[in-house]
Order: structure tokens, then C-alpha cells, then sequence
């Protein structure tokens, strides 16, 4: 059954360029509903324990450390078929190969340093904004 709820993160080579406001307008101007957000900076514990579905994963240590390594932006967005329709306004990882007008195409500098992160299923987007969010911080 799908939610009406997805979870993003505009992450720290967006932030630290200072597109924090213009990814957050496409957002609203998609037709999202912010119910909650945070800026905050990740430690390496809390970056690996998020990506723990990626331990064994060659690019982990890396991907750790990028998310370390300046402060993020996390939010709880709703719309109805929100996971899908996030997943198409943020474009696919590679910037190059993304859709022209979406988040990474506009934002995004290489696979790596892709500027947001989209959950992928209902069900990750449920765990991934009870990673981040308490009941009462959503509104």
C-alpha cells in the first residue's frame, strides 16, 4: 500500500554550495508538504549506522565520510504518491544522465556528491524518517 510520505536529505556538498533554498523551492513548487525538517550535522556513528544497508558495500567507508562531512538538511515531505514522484523530481544519480529540470540535473556534481537523497520504497522511507524524526517533531 503506498504512503503519502517520503523521507529526503539535501546533503553536505548542496548545503556547503548553498542550494539549500533552491532545492527546498522545487520541492514546494512540486507540490511536496514539508512536515518535518532539520539541519544538522551527521557524526561518522550516526552516517554509518543511517547507511548500515550498505556496510558491506565497497563504497561505504566513503559514502560515511561524505555524509560526515559538513551539516545536511533532513525532512519528512508529503504528497499523495510521494515516494515516486520525489524519486522522479530528484532525477536519476548521475547528474549526467538525469532528466533535464530536476534536482540532481540542476544541483548535483558528480554520482557521489549527488545533492539529495529520495527514499526508494514506502517501507525505507518509514525507517529512514523514524531515523531522524521523533513523533513530535512532525507536523
Amino acid at each position: 500500500m503506498a504512503t503519502n510520505r517520503t523521507f529526503t536529505m539535501i546533503k553536505p556538498d548542496a548545503v556547503g554550495n548553498g542550494y539549500i533554498g533552491g532545492i527546498l523551492k522545487m520541492i514546494n513548487d512540486a507540490g511536496f508538504r514539508i512536515v518535518a525538517m532539520k539541519y544538522t550535522k551527521l557524526s561518522k556513528e550516526t552516517a554509518g549506522a543511517f547507511y548500515e544497508v550498505h556496510k558491506e558495500r565497497p563504497f561505504y567507508g566513503e559514502l560515511v565520510d561524505y555524509m560526515s562531512s559538513g551539516p545536511i538538511v533532513a525532512a519528512i515531505l508529503e504528497k499523495e504518491n510521494a515516494v515516486a514522484d520525489f524519486r522522479t523530481l530528484i532525477g536519476a544519480t548521475d547528474p549526467t544522465k538525469a532528466d533535464e529540470g530536476t534536482i540532481r540535473k540542476i544541483y548535483a556534481k558528480s554520482i557521489a556528491a549527488n545533492a539529495v537523497h529520495g527514499s526508494d520504497s514506502d517501507d525505507n522511507a518509514a525507517i529512514e524518517g523514524n531515523f531522524y524524526f521523533s513523533r513530535l517533531e512532525r507536523f
